[in-house]
């Protein structure tokens, strides 16, 4: 399939006043969400071209401080977008970073914070320490405080929507993952399933409090080299 009909099949609804929470994970076929303890070892370039199609498209990447630091999280570079793409569609030519930390454990001195073109946002709570949020700000991030000792992610997400950020790509963990289902602000799940058996102790792509399920409906299936590149959409209200 070409650029043009994947761009299609995966871009935002048209005219949003909110938020839409647009989330992206792969796991083995046996549920796996990494392998040595980070999901590359998942991967495709199929699945590659997905991933990045979806920071083509988005305003503000989401991800969870334990998955950036385990992954190396930076800020996006120009040459790890297509800038063009970006700008045909009206995009900023790079989307910012919203890392979600509710005890501040980002360090000031963070690649995430200190390695970026475009000022990362920090979702955090009324218990992160003072000292830390104002040294985030020093350090030139935009801080969202978001509860009191949990990030509730309604009011994160609508401060997001307040800053004109409103399509949001979610690239886990899988314990933020869980939370956004618990919260019922998952939208649209893109899901890869990569043809492996990873056994072992790796867990599941959501973790969290038990939640009241989520009706999805299949919008789309691809496949490459026995990859399955899956986009559900939430029925439920």
């Amino acid at each position: 399939m070409d650029d043009t009909e994947l761009e299609r099949l995966y871009d935002y609804p048209d005219d949003l006043d909110r938020a839409w929470v647009q989330v992206n994970f792969v796991s083995s076929a046996d549920g796996a969400a990494a392998v040595g303890g980070v999901s590359a070892g998942l991967s495709s370039p199929a699945d590659k071209r997905i991933f990045a199609l979806g920071r083509d498209l988005a305003d503000v990447l989401l991800v969870g401080w334990g998955t950036a630091n385990a992954e190396g999280y930076r800020g996006v570079r120009p040459d790890e977008v297509d800038t063009a793409r970006r700008a045909r569609l009206g995009r900023a030519p790079l989307p910012p970073i919203a890392v979600v930390t509710a005890r501040g454990s980002v360090p000031p001195d963070a690649p995430l914070i200190t390695d970026t073109r475009v000022p990362p946002i920090i979702v955090t709570t009324e218990a992160a320490p003072a000292d830390r949020r104002d040294a985030w700000r020093a350090a030139g991030a935009d801080v969202v405080v978001a509860g009191e000792s949990e990030v509730d992610l309604a009011v994160a997400l609508a401060a997001l929507s307040e800053r004109g950020l409103r399509r949001v790509s979610c690239e886990g963990g899988p314990t933020l993952f869980g939370a956004m289902i618990a919260a019922n602000l998952v939208d649209q799940l893109c899901l890869t399933v990569a043809p492996l058996l990873a056994g072992g102790k790796a867990g599941r792509i959501a973790v969290g409090p038990q939640a009241v399920p989520v009706g999805l409906a299949l919008a789309s299936v691809l496949t490459e080299a026995d990859y399955l590149m899956l986009r559900y959409r939430r029925t439920t209200a």
